[in-house]
């Protein structure tokens, strides 16, 4: 008897977590949290950071995190070693992160989805022309690319933008060529044609809708491969220049204070994995959701 009301009494809870799974695999709930949070810290970094980003003091130095015996509520998750506060300095972090995904991948969406729409369209020696040029620019080492660049036009934000842009088109030219060759086969396009549509028409009005799903998809996909390509550049030195703060950067400023400091390299590395994981999850569930065939929700 007592076994059967302990069963009764455990079904709702049972059935109001399984409830709340369902919930969370069927929408993307915590990949829009962590894009939401970078947008909000992104754009209103100065009215939430406790403290200057740029602003430090030996007295400060190396302090560590809150919980720790010798850590203070200044400092909550610790000082670099010229006692810059770590959480200020991660959120600042989150604009250049914001700042990559909103101009480089829209730069290089624009101008990949444009030439994937060319080439897939028009077909013969300009196809040729273009899946070979995008061939020989995804063939090149991207590292030795971007710090060649950076040696030439000198380390600045602007420079770091266009080399993740010249990044990122490749990637749309190969993607969108595929949906318009598909597209371009079907009878609505054949109908259009016989009805005097031109080229450009067709490949605004009838082609283009077709493909936006899938641009979405890469779009979203790529957020985290260029905030993870910008950390590895501001790593190497051909980011942004310092004093401006950004995760990579602040990775590799603690890479030498791992056994003794090591809360200046793990919390923005963390922040990093954070976004990256999130975009990539967001990615997935807009694929599964644009794709039926795909689906499982």
């Amino acid at each position: 008897m007592a076994q059967t009301a302990t069963a009764t009494a455990k079904a709702p809870l049972l059935s109001g977590l399984t409830s709340v799974y369902r919930f969370l695999r069927r929408w993307p709930i915590f990949p829009v949290f962590i894009l939401v949070l970078l947008v909000v810290t992104g754009t209103c970094a100065q009215w939430i950071a406790p403290h200057d980003p740029l602003k430090g003091g030996l007295i400060s130095s190396l302090n560590p995190p809150f919980w720790y015996d010798e850590g203070s509520a200044r400092n909550l998750l610790g000082a670099d070693k010229v006692g810059r506060d770590i959480l200020s300095r991660v959120i600042y972090g989150a604009r250049i992160s914001l700042l990559v995904a909103a101009v480089s991948l829209t730069s290089g969406m624009v101008v990949g989805t444009a030439i994937g729409l060319l080439s897939g369209y028009a077909g013969g020696i300009v196809d040729d022309v273009i899946m070979r040029v995008v061939d020989v620019w995804l063939g090149l080492p991207f590292l030795l690319v971007a710090l060649v660049i950076t040696v030439v036009l000198g380390q600045s934000l602007a420079t770091l933008l266009g080399v993740l842009a010249l990044l990122t088109w490749a990637g749309f030219v190969r993607n969108v060529r595929g949906e318009v060759l598909s597209l371009k086969s079907r009878d609505y396009i054949a109908l259009a044609r016989i009805a005097g549509a031109s080229a450009p028409l067709i490949v605004i009005k009838h082609i283009l809708p077709g493909v936006v799903n899938t641009v979405i998809v890469l779009a979203t996909l790529r957020v985290g491969g260029l905030i993870l390509a910008e950390a590895t550049l501001s790593f190497l030195g051909a980011g942004v220049p310092p004093p401006t703060p950004t995760w990579g950067a602040m990775v590799s400023d603690g890479r030498n204070y791992l056994d003794s400091a090591w809360w200046i390299s793990v919390f923005p590395g963390f922040a990093i994995f954070l976004v990256v994981m999130g975009m990539n999850f967001l990615g997935d569930w807009f694929r599964d959701y644009f794709d039926p065939r795909l689906r499982q929700i």
